[in-house]
C-alpha cells in the first residue's frame, strides 16, 4: 500500500472506530447505524439555522482537515487550484464555502499545497474577500491588482510539480473550470507550469464522495427525518381514500419541508399501481382503497442528501392486511436488496458489482432491475453508478471504484407477477440510504420490510 492509500484508508479506519465528535448537540446523533427500520419514527428535533450553520462550518473544517490532505496524497498531487465566479460556483468549491456564504464573491480561487514531507496541507484563497478563517488569504489587490499574476506568483514560489485543476470528459463533478478561467489563468502562469497541470477528477469525487465521522454520526438522523415524514404523508393525516390525490400527497411533502426550513432536493414523486390498470398511473389521480402506492423522496439538512422510496398499501374495507401476493413481492424486492448490498467489494467497479448482483438475481428466479447511486452532497452523488433502470449493461459511468468510506443510495426494484390481481405484473421499488466501510454495506435507517397500511375506513 503506498502512502497516499495508507492515508486514506487511516481516515476511513477514524470513521469506523473513532467516537461520536460533534454530532452529540444536533439530536440527530441519538439515531446509530441500523439494519432496522422503524414502522413509524418520530420526526427528530430540527435545528435552529444558527446552530445548523455551527454544525456545517464544523464538518467543512473536519474535512479540510482530513479528507484533503489524505486524497491529495492518495493521487499524488501536490497543488489543486479551484476557480468559481459568483452565482457560477462549480460543484466542488460550492461545497467548501463556509455556512455564511452562499456564493463566491466576485472570483473565487482556493488553492491547496502539500509540501511533502507530511507537513500540513496550505490552504489559501486568493480572492478579494478571503473565506471565513479556512483558507489563509493570499492576496493583496492594492499591491498586485491582477489576481491571475498572484496566482501565478504562488505556483512560481512553491514549485509543484502536478497541477490538478478541474477538467473532465467522465464527470460533471470534475468539470467546473470554464474556458474562461483556464486562458486567464495559462496566460498569466509561467510556460514551464502549463506542462504540469493535471485532471483533478479523481480529487474531485474523492473528495464529494468521502463521509468523515461527524457525517456519519449525522447521517442516520438525517435519513430518519425522511422516514418520518414518508410515513406521515403515507397516512390517514395525509391521505383520505377516495378523495385526496397523488399530486395533493407531492405538495404536501413541499409545504412540510418548507415549514421546517429544509430543502427538497427534487420535486416529490407519489404514484399509484391498480388491480386491472397495467403499470403504474403517474398523472395525478384520486387514491382509492386497494391501490398500492409508491414514493420518492428526498431532502436537503446540512449540506447532506436522502433519497428514499416507499411502498404503501390502502385496505380496502374490511381488510387487516395487504393481499398475500403484494406483500411477497416486497420480500423478494428485500432478497434483491440483500444480494445486491453483499455483492459490494471496495475497488470494484459500479458494473462488476452490477453483473455481480444481477447474475445472483437471476439465479434465484428473481426479476430485478438494479441503479443504484452514490449520495451525500449531491442526490445523485459523484462516484460509480451500479447500474441504471434503462441500462443494466456495462456502463462508462459505471467504470469506477467504489471505494470504501462512501454513502449509497440502494435503488433498484424486483417486478413479481401477484396472484391476486390476475399475474399483473407489479413493481416493488426500494431505495434506501446506505453506507459502505470497505467491507460491508448497511442501511443509515434500515429499510422497509413491510408495506405500510392505510385504513379506507
Amino acid at each position: 500500500m503506498n502512502q497516499g492509500k495508507l492515508a486514506f484508508a487511516c481516515v476511513t479506519l477514524a470513521a469506523l472506530c473513532a467516537p461520536p465528535a460533534m454530532a452529540g448537540d444536533t439530536g440527530l446523533s441519538a439515531v446509530a447505524i441500523s439494519d432496522t427500520e422503524l414502522a413509524n419514527p418520530a420526526l427528530p428535533a430540527i435545528l435552529p439555522l444558527k446552530e445548523r450553520a455551527e454544525v456545517v462550518d464544523r464538518i467543512l473544517a473536519e474535512r479540510l482537515d482530513t479528507v484533503i490532505p489524505a486524497i491529495m496524497r492518495e493521487q499524488g498531487v501536490d497543488m489543486w487550484l479551484l476557480m468559481s465566479r459568483e452565482y457560477f460556483e462549480e460543484p466542488v468549491l460550492a461545497t467548501m464555502l463556509d455556512a455564511q456564504s452562499f456564493h463566491a464573491r466576485r472570483r473565487t480561487i482556493l488553492i491547496f499545497f502539500d509540501p511533502g514531507d507530511g507537513q500540513p496541507i496550505e490552504r489559501l484563497t486568493v480572492s478579494r474577500y478571503g473565506l471565513a478563517d479556512l483558507f489563509e488569504p493570499s492576496w493583496a489587490p492594492e499591491e498586485e491588482p491582477d489576481q491571475w499574476k498572484a496566482v501565478a506568483d504562488i505556483i512560481a514560489a512553491r514549485d509543484p510539480q502536478k497541477i490538478a485543476i478541474n477538467y473532465s470528459d467522465a464527470t460533471r463533478f470534475g468539470d467546473g473550470m470554464t474556458l474562461s478561467q483556464y486562458r486567464a489563468m495559462t496566460e498569466a502562469l509561467p510556460q514551464q507550469y502549463e506542462n504540469r497541470i493535471v485532471s483533478g477528477e479523481a480529487l474531485s469525487v474523492r473528495w464529494l464522495e468521502s463521509r468523515t465521522q461527524t457525517e456519519l454520526d449525522l447521517y442516520p438522523g438525517i435519513v430518519r427525518i425522511a422516514h418520518a415524514l414518508i410515513a406521515e404523508a403515507f397516512s390517514r393525516k395525509v391521505i383520505t381514500p377516495g378523495k385526496t390525490t397523488t399530486g395533493e400527497v407531492r405538495w404536501w411533502y413541499r409545504e412540510k419541508l418548507a415549514s421546517l426550513g429544509i430543502a427538497p432536493w427534487f420535486h416529490p414523486s407519489v404514484a399509484v399501481q391498480r388491480e386491472g390498470t397495467k403499470g403504474i398511473i403517474y398523472d395525478d389521480t384520486v387514491i382509492q382503497p386497494g391501490d398500492l402506492l409508491w414514493t420518492d423522496f428526498g431532502l436537503t439538512y446540512l449540506r447532506l442528501n436522502t433519497d428514499t422510496q416507499h411502498l404503501a398499501y390502502v385496505l380496502k374495507p374490511g381488510e387487516t392486511l395487504a393481499p398475500e401476493g403484494l406483500r411477497e413481492g416486497l420480500r423478494r424486492t428485500n432478497r434483491v436488496g440483500d444480494i445486491l448490498t453483499a455483492s459490494f467489494r471496495a475497488g470494484d467497479s459500479g458494473n462488476t458489482i452490477l453483473a455481480r448482483a444481477r447474475e445472483a438475481a437471476l439465479s434465484e428466479g428473481l426479476d430485478p432491475s438494479i441503479y443504484s447511486h452514490p449520495i451525500g452532497f449531491h442526490g445523485h452523488g459523484a462516484g460509480p453508478a451500479i447500474g441504471f433502470w434503462d441500462n443494466q449493461s456495462p456502463d462508462p459511468r459505471g467504470s469506477g471504484a467504489v471505494n470504501a468510506g462512501t454513502t449509497w443510495s440502494i435503488e433498484f426494484t424486483n417486478y413479481y407477477e401477484v396472484p391476486e390481481w390476475g399475474g399483473q405484473r407489479v413493481d416493488f421499488r426500494s431505495e434506501e440510504d446506505a453506507w459502505f466501510d470497505g467491507e460491508t454495506a448497511r442501511y443509515l435507517d434500515g429499510r422497509q420490510t413491510e408495506l405500510t397500511l392505510i385504513p379506507s375506513d
